[in-house]
């Protein structure tokens, strides 16, 4: 059964770091690419960064310079580095990717559970 699981989340200080990391199990296939995005009270859930298999990265304008996502093939995980944290990073990240479980099967929106990210004094 495919499956994400997501973990690095917690409570950091402004200027503060951390690192999210999302772990797919089970098959999936024609996974082109991996996403985070966030979603903070009242908001909604935004596009963060993504990466495709061959290692091209997009980023919201709001965190380029300070985040990283990259990804490992062959372990199917993918990694979000944030650094300089501000408060308004605050929301619960998820990860994301668009596959299919079988070849033969229709393309599936897999989503991590969540984890909360707190920029705060």
């Amino acid at each position: 059964q495919v499956q994400l699981v997501e973990s690095g989340g917690g409570l950091v200080q402004p200027g503060g770091s951390l690192r999210l990391s999302c772990t797919a199990s089970g098959t999936i296939f024609s996974n082109k690419a991996m996403s985070w995005y966030r979603q903070a009270p009242g908001k909604q859930r935004e596009l963060v960064a993504s990466v495709t298999t061959d290692g091209t990265t997009n980023y919201a304008d709001s965190v380029k310079g300070r985040f990283t996502i990259s990804r490992d093939n062959a372990s199917d995980t993918a990694y979000l580095q944030m650094n300089n944290l501000k408060p308004e990073d605050t929301a619960v990240y998820y990860c994301n990717t668009k596959g299919r479980p079988t070849t033969w099967s229709t393309v599936h929106d897999y989503w991590g559970q969540g984890t909360q990210v707190t920029v705060s004094s």
